[in-house]
């Protein structure tokens, strides 16, 4: 009879230790679960890695990116890919905002270059000859920051906070293209232009950053990321420079620019 009673108290004990094991596990799968949704423009999709899922579809997705790669090594949350190339602020809030639900854990947004024209301006700059002209245009895409995209980034953060109220919002900045006086030599833009172009993408990081805070979101701040690997720096390089036959490829973060620059950047934030 003792012996029946110890038998009981053993099984008892062990039924309740897995139990708990189970408990702890579904909590630990719980932690893990979630939805993360990349918002953004061509800087959060494909272009610059050559690689895309479809290269006739004009939002230009492909595998290597920064959300993707964040999303593949995180496979128990739930992956929305709302980015897409070309996409200004008023797209975010017409086309992409809507992939945001209330329970959206993580959200990256990553947009404001095309509300000001950057490809325009670099082009622009690619063109002339004359240095007046890129320095004028870059000009007035810094006023257009100011005028245009401050206020457009509130509103747009202000819908992606109203569409997930309880997601970390990672709002993810630009880097700047070329380092001053490195090694690229006389050939292509001059010092001036470059500078200028630099210049803007400090422009786009103070009013992102500012609205970021504001709206309380983390501001990831490109710059100082990618200013070892710009172009002109001697080193490896993370963004594309000039490519003349492929112009839409050309300054957009490589396929390195994205693995080992904005990926362990939004990891460092995320955990």
């Amino acid at each position: 009879m003792r012996l029946l009673r110890v038998l009981v108290a053993a099984v008892m004990a062990l039924a309740a230790t897995m139990t708990v094991a189970g408990t702890a596990q579904a909590a630990d799968e719980t932690a893990l679960a979630g939805k993360y949704v990349a918002l953004g423009d061509s800087y959060a999709v494909a272009p610059g890695t050559w690689t895309y899922d479809d290269p006739d579809d004009p939002c230009r997705r492909g595998p290597l990116t920064y959300p993707r790669l964040w999303a593949a090594a995180h496979p128990s949350v739930d992956f929305v890919e709302a980015s897409c190339s070309g996409a200004t602020t008023a797209d975010i809030l017409n086309t992409q905002v809507g992939s945001l639900t209330a329970d959206t854990t993580l959200v990256t947004l990553q947009v404001g270059g095309n509300d000001v024209g950057f490809v325009e301006v670099l082009t622009n700059c690619i063109l002339t000859i004359d240095d007046q002209d890129c320095l004028d245009g870059v000009a007035l895409a810094k006023q257009a920051a100011n005028g245009v995209l401050s206020p457009a980034l509130q509103q747009t953060y202000a819908a992606v906070r109203a569409k997930a109220p309880n997601a970390q919002v990672i709002v993810v900045g630009y880097p700047r293209l070329y380092t001053i006086g490195g090694d690229c030599g006389i050939l292509g833009l001059s010092d001036r232009e470059r500078t200028a172009l630099n210049s803007a993408a400090d422009t786009l990081a103070g009013i992102m950053s500012s609205r970021a805070a504001e709206a309380g979101f983390t501001f990831l701040d490109a710059r100082p990321i990618f200013d070892p690997h710009t172009l002109c720096s001697g080193n490896s390089e993370w963004v594309t420079s000039l490519e003349w036959e492929k112009l839409n490829e050309s300054y957009h973060p490589n396929t390195a620019g994205h693995r080992d620059g904005y990926l362990p950047a939004i990891t460092n934030i995320t955990g």
